[in-house]
């Protein structure tokens, strides 16, 4: 439990300043990036001292390691299990509409994590590779594989797949872009609506 400061201010417990860290240093990095933060503004935007950033990490870029490192984590097992049994069912809608709330999610719910992702990338950093393996690249042997089979069954027209699926998930893509990183705020339509749109225009699309 925080402890009130004789200045009225709580002192924060080692995990309570870890995360009041990393927050700040999220809000950030995902404005300038790794190479454009300094750790004197990171101390600063927590309000604690350079020394005491570094008790809890030794360097920006063990900062920057865990911060990224949260967000490449394995995706749930549950998710997992959803999405197989969705694929199985045959429901083309279901699994698509689940699909797309879950793409519109990762920029809905967080946009700085986007931003942080794209500047780890175009800076270089190797966990935004381990980011691509864990989700991006799953989610695109999953779904190519759904849609695979939906063409085999003579339910899909005979496209290439992983264009196919690269298709649908640019277009909810761009518009998480928007309203994370081109236009922050700016969203077409409720998110709902966006999930029901795309997922018209590309089973219309797709469908023999």
């Amino acid at each position: 439990m925080a402890l009130p400061t004789p200045s009225g201010r709580q002192r924060l417990s080692g995990p309570e300043r870890r995360a009041a860290i990393v927050d700040s240093a999220v809000n950030l990095f995902s404005e300038r990036g790794f190479r454009g933060t300094t750790t004197r503004e990171l101390a600063a935007a927590v309000g604690v001292s350079e020394p005491v950033l570094y008790q809890h990490f030794r360097t920006k870029r063990a900062l920057y390691d865990a911060i990224l490192e949260s967000q490449t984590q394995e995706p749930s097992q549950e998710v997992a299990e959803e999405m197989k049994a969705l694929s199985e069912t045959g429901d083309n809608r279901a699994l698509f509409r689940r699909l797309a709330q879950l793409l519109i999610d990762f920029y809905l719910r967080d946009p700085r994590y986007p931003r942080l992702l794209m500047f780890s990338s175009l800076e270089g950093h190797e966990l935004s590779q381990i980011f691509y393996e864990r989700h991006v690249a799953c989610f695109y042997e999953f779904l190519t594989a759904h849609i695979q089979r939906q063409i085999d069954a003579g339910v899909f027209r005979p496209v290439d797949p992983l264009i196919a699926a690269r298709c649908f998930a640019g277009m909810l893509s761009h518009q998480g872009l928007i309203f994370s990183v081109l236009h922050p705020g700016n969203l077409a339509a409720p998110a709902d609506q966006i999930v029901e749109v795309i997922v018209d225009l590309f089973l219309g699309g797709i469908s023999a």
